[in-house]
């Protein structure tokens, strides 16, 4: 063909690379054939297992979870409005004893309760119960002196401080001092 050696043989040693490449190409692909018929292999097994009902699962525990969450939170608008009410009452003066029997018998209106934030937004219905059923447990203060029959015990005008207590003071300036507020714990006569 007229064609020199030398080029001769760097045709056939392109065309000998060539078919290398080809060769490891082939061999690359089969090896990618074999691994995606076991990937199919492994895809249909899946499929036609299922999901072993995990959407159920996952649906009872969601439904689990809001009922918990739900819980909670009304549990805590129970109790916001329990503490309102009780100090509610302890601000009418039913106080002790009387405000644990006040909770207990209007516990339906404290349900019914409608809070902004804290505080109860409309107290009509306390306001109710407390001119009725539970008008018997407002308590009363005021002041009462002691009875005549009764009278307290006088310790001098000093803050009440004995003679062993004045005598008992280091300072001998504060000393003076308390006796000069009690001077009938000492005999003294302030009179002249």
């Amino acid at each position: 063909m007229g064609i020199e050696e030398e080029k001769i043989e760097q045709i056939i040693d392109a065309h000998a690379e060539t078919v290398d490449g080809l060769k490891s190409d082939i061999t690359k692909y089969k090896d990618g054939a074999e691994k995606l018929s076991e990937v199919q292999k492994e895809l249909d097994t899946l499929k036609a297992r299922g999901d072993d009902g995990w959407k159920e699962k996952h649906d009872k525990i969601k439904k689990d979870f809001e009922e918990y969450k739900s819980g909670i939170e009304s549990e805590k608008s129970r109790a916001a409005k329990e503490k309102a009410a009780r100090a509610y009452f302890e601000g009418k003066n039913i106080i002790g004893k009387s405000l644990d029997i006040a909770m207990r018998a209007s516990a339906a209106e404290i349900g019914a309760l409608e809070m902004d934030g804290e505080k109860i937004k409309d107290t009509a219905s306390l306001d109710g119960l407390i001119a009725g059923d539970l008008s018997a447990l407002v308590g009363s203060t005021g002041l009462r002196g002691h009875s005549p029959a009764n009278p307290p015990e006088n310790k001098g005008t000093g803050g009440g401080k004995t003679k062993e207590e004045i005598m008992a003071i280091r300072d001998g300036a504060e000393r003076r001092k308390a006796m000069l507020e009690n001077p009938e714990l000492f005999g003294l006569n302030t009179k002249n």
